[in-house]
Parts: structure tokens; C-alpha cells; sequence
């Protein structure tokens, strides 16, 4: 038989691998997250009809004759090109800018994925919806701060939480008259919040002093929850101009409190925004950091992965993080469907991290990495496949006449 004969049947089946590949990769063209394939072909073993020779005297050398035996598949590779992002307008949907990959918990091992849609399971967890499977990172404790250096797990939104928040600074603003007497005295009253959210009324009192440009404060209050306060940075003075002295120390009141909140409670004051001008006193507080007890009613994912927790009471605290994983080789990894993947030997082990470090990319919330599939490229290729395919049959078919010639002779 002719060797063409086996070469091209070799051929065939390689061309129909081919199109195997490129109708997968266009099925999955609408495949979040989705990493198209590419297969590379190489020669198979040449038969050698004569070797080669080096120059000799008045001779130049002999190239090698060798016949080839056809080709074989040489590999299939996994392409991980970043796919475009398309907004979806759902916060929980994500996708990675970047070589990173989402970790999600399999059954005895983790499973990495591009596919970054994500809720919130019945339970109170992160999950893929589309899978069920829970998707991995860090919960923060209940003072919002992560620990990456522990083991990844399962991230729970708390839902129905309230959260307070206690008052550690005060900004004030306003005028103390320049004109008060020594001895006489402006009180503002303000509210602060303690660790249970629970609302107490301060009076501060100013006291013209009658060293130049100086007052003493004090700080009181009528509330029974608070059996004490210390006073700390009294008195304070003004410069010649009015504004408040920027040597005047440190200024803040100590809370002692009986109704289980945090105790003692310090709160430091900011009076740098106060002035003394020969104009009527008018102090009050600005703005202060403290928030009464809100509820739970959504979160937020930013672009390092930290899942930030939206309360009613305007206050945003971090919940947990999500871990991102990349490989030193990621062609290696291998599929195990729904947009899954799991190391192999040449993929190297999973490095864990958080978005944004070692080249793991950043991630987007609200978006859906789309397939990276070229609808352009795949369609060059299926006529590159057809024409291969038609051209080994051709030798088939050419080769089968030239042995029937040979039949032939004998008639």
C-alpha cells in the first residue's frame, strides 16, 4: 500500500478534530467567562531513504532523504486572553481585569473559575447561582478587618444585622464673643452615640478666662447612663486675630458609662474651626463620626474583592473579602465543565491572594467577563479545516487511482 494512503487518513482525523474544537469554541461564544481552544498539529515520524554526508575533497555534502509519515495532534491549548467586559446593572455580578481566578468550594477540593456571577444564597451565603457552589474568601470580624493570612471559607452575609456605631470624634464651629466678660459663660449641647447606639446629650460649657484671649471648657451632662466625665485640653485660647491657636493641646472627654456599652467611652474634640470675634457666641457641632443602630439592607463588592456591607444608618463596614487564585501555568489547567477548572501536574498549585497583588488583576462589580472567543478567527479556521480535510481526501481518493493503475497492468 502507499504510504500517502495512511499519511492522509492521519489527516482526516486530525482535520476532524479540528472542527471538533472550533464548533466548541462557537457554542461557548456566549459563554461567561468561556476560554477558547486552539489545536496545534506537529510531523509524525520520517522515514529516512538516504543520510546525509559531509563534504568530502572535490564533493560537496549530501542532504538527508527522508520521507514523512504524516502528522499527528500536537496539543490543544487553552487560550486565556481576557475576555470584554459587559455591564450587567447587578451589583453581585463580577469579573476579573486581570490573570486571576474566582475560587469556589467543590466537593474535597477547590475549584477556580472565571465566571464570576454571584448572590446570595438561602442560607445567608455567596454563592453561583447557576452552580450552587459557595464561592470562597474571608469573613471579617465584627469590626470589619480581614485576616488573609487565614484559611479561606465560606462568606456569609448576615442579613437582618443591625450595626451601631460609637462617637470618637467631634468637629465644632462657631464664635465665642470677644467681648464676654471674664466669668461668663456660652453652653452648646450636642449628641453623641456610644457602642450600642444609644443617643446621650453632652453639654459643653466655655468660660471666658481672664488670662488674654483664653477660655476654660467643661463638659456635663444630665443623662443617668453617664456617671462620669473627664475633661481633657482645658482651657484653650484664640490668637490676636481670632482664630483658635494652633498650640492649644489636644482636646477630648472621657465617658464613664453604666448601661453596658463600651466604658470608659473617649471622644476627642475638634474646636479648630472655632473663632473669637467681638460678635454674638454661637457654637454648635459640625459633624461627628458616631451612628445610631441601622439594619442590613445590601452590599457591595469593590475592586479589591472586600464585600463592604450597607447598614440604613448610612454606615458601610467591611463584611468580608474575596480570595482570588492564579497559577504559574494556567493553559494547564483542566476542564471539568460549568466553567470550571482544576490543577493538573503542569499547572502548578493555586497561589491565594487578594485581588489586586501579584498580578491577580482587580475585580469589576457589575460586570460578566464575556467569552473570548473570535467569531472572525473561528469562522478562518473552519475553512482552513474544511480545505485541509478536502485536500487529504483528495489524496485518498488519487491515491486509491494510482493503485488501481497498478492493478491495471497486469491485464
Amino acid at each position: 500500500m502507499m504510504r500517502s494512503m495512511f499519511s492522509a487518513i492521519a489527516a482526516l482525523n486530525l482535520h476532524q478534530l479540528y472542527m471538533d474544537v472550533i464548533a466548541d469554541n462557537l457554542s461557548n461564544i456566549n459563554t461567561p467567562g468561556f476560554k477558547g481552544s486552539r489545536v496545534s498539529f506537529q510531523d509524525m515520524f520520517s522515514q529516512t531513504l538516504r543520510g546525509g554526508s559531509a563534504p568530502s575533497g572535490s564533493l560537496g555534502g549530501v542532504n538527508p532523504a527522508q520521507i514523512g509519515l504524516g502528522a499527528r495532534l500536537g496539543g490543544l491549548d487553552i487560550l486565556f486572553t481576557q475576555g470584554s467586559l459587559q455591564a450587567t446593572g447587578k451589583n453581585s455580578d463580577l469579573a476579573i481585569q486581570g490573570d486571576g481566578f474566582f475560587i469556589y468550594q467543590g466537593e474535597g477540593t477547590n475549584l477556580y473559575s472565571r465566571d464570576g456571577s454571584v448572590d446570595l444564597s438561602a442560607d445567608g451565603y455567596l454563592a453561583n447561582p447557576n452552580t450552587g457552589l459557595y464561592i470562597l474568601g474571608w469573613q471579617a470580624d465584627d469590626q470589619g478587618v480581614i485576616d488573609p493570612t487565614q484559611p479561606i471559607g465560606r462568606i456569609r452575609i448576615p442579613a437582618g444585622i443591625s450595626q451601631a456605631r460609637a462617637t470618637a470624634n467631634a468637629t465644632f464651629q462657631g464664635n465665642l464673643d470677644a467681648n464676654t466678660a471674664v466669668g461668663d459663660s456660652f453652653t452648646t449641647t450636642t449628641q453623641i452615640y456610644d457602642s450600642l447606639g444609644g443617643q446621650h446629650t453632652i453639654d459643653i460649657t466655655f468660660t471666658r478666662d481672664a488670662l488674654t484671649n483664653t477660655w476654660t471648657w467643661t463638659a456635663s451632662s444630665t443623662d443617668p447612663a453617664i456617671t462620669g466625665i473627664t475633661v481633657t485640653g482645658s482651657p484653650i485660647a484664640f490668637t490676636a486675630e481670632g482664630q483658635y491657636d494652633p498650640n492649644n493641646p489636644a482636646t477630648s472627654i472621657q465617658l464613664t458609662l453604666n448601661n453596658g456599652a463600651v466604658s470608659p467611652q473617649t471622644v476627642n474634640l475638634d474646636f479648630t474651626n472655632m473663632t473669637q470675634l467681638a460678635n454674638d457666641s454661637d457654637v454648635s457641632m459640625a459633624n461627628q463620626d458616631g451612628m445610631a443602630p441601622g439594619s442590613l439592607i445590601g452590599f457591595n463588592v469593590t475592586d479589591r474583592g472586600e464585600v463592604i456591607g450597607l447598614f440604613s444608618n448610612g454606615l458601610n463596614q467591611t463584611i468580608g473579602q474575596l480570595a482570588l487564585a492564579n497559577f504559574i501555568n494556567p493553559a494547564g489547567l483542566q476542564r471539568v465543565g460549568q466553567n470550571l477548572f482544576v490543577p493538573s501536574a503542569n499547572s502548578g498549585t493555586a497561589q491565594v491572594g487578594t485581588a489586586g497583588t501579584n498580578g491577580r488583576g482587580s475585580i469589576a462589580a457589575g460586570y460578566m467577563e464575556m467569552s473570548n472567543v473570535d467569531l472572525a478567527q473561528q469562522f478562518t479556521d473552519m475553512i482552513v479545516a474544511q480545505r485541509g480535510f478536502q485536500a487529504n481526501s483528495r489524496v485518498i481518493t488519487t491515491s486509491d487511482e494510482m493503485l488501481q493503475d497498478l492493478v491495471n497492468l497486469k491485464r
